[in-house]
């Protein structure tokens, strides 16, 4: 046993994690900090209301849209909430419950960093990628002054998606399984960065084919087919979302997310800043390079893999010069697309206004440089000054960019203080037509009623209740009425009464869900049921996750 946590303590992805911890060490605390996207607690609370209530996946969230419901998570990538979820059921609270999710995504952004440079460049400069990883400054700005939960998962999960890629192309137990995973989970985590990340994955798959000249091994369409079969695997594992997401996006508006301030045109990066700023704040980002935050890739996040493409040259190592040259280039070329030259790109390619900000190409060029940093250690004198030489290099980083990864201010703030008063209305109503339903006309100016609205003729509504995609009770009607429901119409909403299907009605400025009764008494039952694309998506990731132990089993 002793033996056992010997080799833990004195392993480099341990030693890795310890030098992570400042990254992350000030959430460890009571109370919450704010942010640009301060709404993840409440997307936390709706996704919690989902579980409790039977709505898995989660799709409609009841209490945003100004307590009208919309379909956020059918469009909002869900999978960090589920994982927040279940620190929530373990007994944290909603705040702390988020803070354990970011600190979460630090640590696996170290351990999958660890991973993919172990396997390129050894122990020492798997340690030194994922030392370079974690203080990634564009981390910083996510963590500490955006708040963006899915780009913090999406650095967590990019390297493992690439380690397991190249794992599966050298044939290597089990690799089919990780690549589903951590594909389907990045997928599930921010999809945006899924779409950015695909063209550098493909090539990278490519790169290795020709690089370890796999072509000329006998099972050569074997490894194929299994890298193939992970990334199928993958994307079926999380169809539940990201087939409603693509089919269905033409239901909800989505031009608040690409016009005015999230117009990419407004969100380019300068050169000075993308490579030798060091400015670090917590405002929005502007037109020009006047930004009030920091949009960089980290000097010494470059310059350390450009310095060992220079080693490896002047030492002849040729057989690391490729490699080298990947993760650099790579690097640039994501760091290019953040700058205003790229602009006739952007124009071309399609759906690269859905990215919104240009400079979100950071978290892949920080990736790849990061990655790139770690060849470094192939160069250092051999024997103990080795080990010495890396501590050396990574404190430096430390000291450099460890400033960055704080709250601007700390507030002693409680769940019930986050859910009530000004603070509830304002997390039910902020950004509020990124995900209402098309029909909806304008935003709503007053806070959804309880139960159902008579519009005309008389009639009585009692024992109302609501759940997540639900809504029942008893109406009677002593006068022909129609009765407005505080629900926003989306495709296959459904009003049953007394067993009978109504016809909806939702031409109004809201479009709220209205239906017409004739005199009599009513047992009224509301609820949200899936589309055909919602279903097929259900039952394709259902399969993919049937697969995981079946797949095990065999090997």
């Amino acid at each position: 046993m002793i033996d056992k946590f010997k080799k833990i303590f004195f392993s480099y992805w341990f030693l890795a994690l310890v030098f992570s911890i400042p990254t992350f060490s000030t959430l460890i605390r009571s109370g919450y900090f704010p942010m640009h996207d301060d709404i993840s607690a409440m997307r936390l609370l709706e996704m919690d209301k989902c579980v409790k209530d039977g709505q898995i996946p989660c799709r409609w969230v009841p209490d945003m849209g100004f307590g009208y419901g919309y379909p956020q998570f059918n469009f909002y990538a869900p999978a960090p909430y589920y994982l927040m979820e279940g620190f929530h059921l373990t007994g944290l609270g909603y705040l702390d419950s988020v803070k354990a999710g970011f600190i979460v995504s630090f640590i696996l952004s170290t351990l999958g960093m660890y991973l993919l440079g172990k396997s390129l460049w050894g122990s020492l400069g798997g340690f030194v990628s994922a030392v370079f990883y974690s203080y990634l400054p564009y981390r910083a700005m996510d963590a500490f002054a955006r708040g963006a939960v899915g780009e913090l998962y999406a650095l967590a999960l990019i390297p493992f998606v690439f380690w397991a890629c190249r794992e599966a192309l050298l044939g290597r137990k089990r690799a089919v399984l990780w690549l589903a995973l951590s594909l389907s989970a990045l997928l599930g985590s921010h999809n945006i960065t899924g779409m950015i990340f695909l063209p550098f994955f493909v090539g990278w798959a490519i790169f290795l084919v020709f690089s370890q000249k796999l072509s000329l091994l006998p099972d050569f369409k074997k490894r194929i087919f299994e890298l193939g079969s992970g990334i199928v695997w993958g994307l079926g594992i999380s169809s539940f979302f990201i087939l409603p997401a693509f089919v269905e996006r033409n239901l909800v508006h989505i031009k608040t997310l690409t016009g005015g301030y999230f117009d990419f045109l407004a969100h380019f990066v300068s050169f000075s800043q993308l490579f030798f700023s060091s400015y670090f704040g917590y405002g929005t980002s502007e037109a020009g390079p006047w930004d009030e935050t920091l949009f960089t890739v980290g000097i010494f996040h470059w310059a350390i893999p450009v310095l060992a493409i220079v080693v490896a040259y002047a030492l002849k190592k040729r057989k690391e010069i490729p490699n080298l040259l990947f993760w650099v280039v790579a690097g640039l070329v994501a760091a290019f697309l953040a700058h205003g030259r790229s602009v006739f790109l952007w124009k071309t390619l399609p759906f690269t206004s859905f990215i919104q900000f240009p400079w979100r190409l950071l978290i892949l060029s920080g990736f790849f440089f990061s990655v790139g940093a770690g060849a470094i250690a192939l160069f250092f004198p051999k024997g103990g000054r080795k080990l010495l030489y890396a501590l050396a290099l990574c404190l430096i980083v430390i000291l450099f960019y460890a400033g960055m990864f704080k709250p601007l201010k700390w507030l002693n703030i409680t769940d019930a203080e986050k859910f009530s008063g000004e603070a509830w209305q304002r997390q039910q109503t902020v950004s509020i037509f990124d995900y209402l339903p098309i029909t909806v006309k304008k935003g709503p100016t007053h806070e959804a009623p309880q139960m159902p609205r008579v519009v005309s003729g008389d009639a009585e509504v009692s024992n109302w209740q609501k759940g997540t995609d639900w809504q029942k009770g008893e109406i009677v009607v002593k006068q022909k009425a129609t009765l407005e429901f505080p629900i926003y119409y989306f495709p296959n909403w459904e009003v049953i009464a007394n067993g009978n299907k109504l016809n909806l009605d939702y031409q109004n400025d809201l479009g709220l869900i209205s239906v017409s009764l004739e005199p009599g008494d009513y047992e009224i039952t509301a609820g949200l049921r899936n589309t055909p694309v919602r279903t097929l998506g259900n039952i394709i990731s259902l399969i993919g996750f049937i697969l995981i132990p079946l797949y095990l089993r065999k090997k």
